[in-house]
Order: structure tokens, then sequence, then C-alpha cells
């Protein structure tokens, strides 16, 4: 298998859009799409970046016949989940923050009043 293969293999496996991996590399999503559909050759370090954005170690895009198991958000790590937060622009992760900031609120809220209420109870 081919490493452009194996990488659009790898992205796919993670539940990233070319996209997502573009901007983590801080690359054009035009240019990403060309090294996957291998138009183009990457340099090694490049091959390096792409493994690191997609939380892999580099040998693991290089073992022949890799199978990728499927995975799904929550199977990311929190390094996986900070890269692509940090990806966003100002207007994004104000946006993203606010969104959290509001989940956990209100996570907090109802483990307050659930609390009080089976005291009452």
């Amino acid at each position: 298998m081919r490493i452009c293969d194996k990488i659009k293999k790898a992205r796919e496996a993670k539940g990233l859009s070319q996209k997502e991996v573009a901007t983590a590399l801080k690359m054009d999503q035009s240019q990403y799409s060309k090294i996957e559909s291998g138009k183009t050759d990457p340099h090694f370090s490049t091959i390096e970046k792409i493994a690191k954005a997609l939380g892999m170690e580099l040998y693991e895009l290089f073992r022949a016949n890799e199978v990728f198991k499927d995975v799904n958000s929550l199977d990311k790590s929190i390094i996986e989940r900070a890269m692509l937060i940090d990806s966003l622009d100002k207007k994004e992760k104000i946006a993203f923050f606010t969104v959290l900031d509001t989940m956990v609120a209100k996570k907090q809220l109802t483990d307050i009043l659930n609390s009080a209420l089976s005291k009452t109870g």
C-alpha cells in the first residue's frame, strides 16, 4: 500500500476530515488532498507532521498491510482534541469555549440540584 493510501485510511479511521488534518498542519486543504491522492509526494518531514496530526507514531504509517480500526471522537486523545481546538481562529475558539463553559455550568447546576433534592427526599 502506498503511503498516500495509508495516510488516507488512518485519517478516515480517526474520523477526521481532510480540512481538520490540513488545519492542524497549517497547510492548505487542496495541498493536503494532493498528498492523499498521490498527486504529490510529501517530504519526510511532512509525513512526520501528518502522523503527529493523526495522533500516530511515524512507524505506524509505514507498517506493511496495516489495518486501521475505526475510532470515534470519544477515542481521540486530549492532545488530538487540543490540536484541533488550537487550529481554530479566535472567533471559533471563543464560540467553542462559550459552549463548553455552558455545558460544564449546566452539569454543575444539575449535580447541585440533584444533591439538594436527595437530601430533602
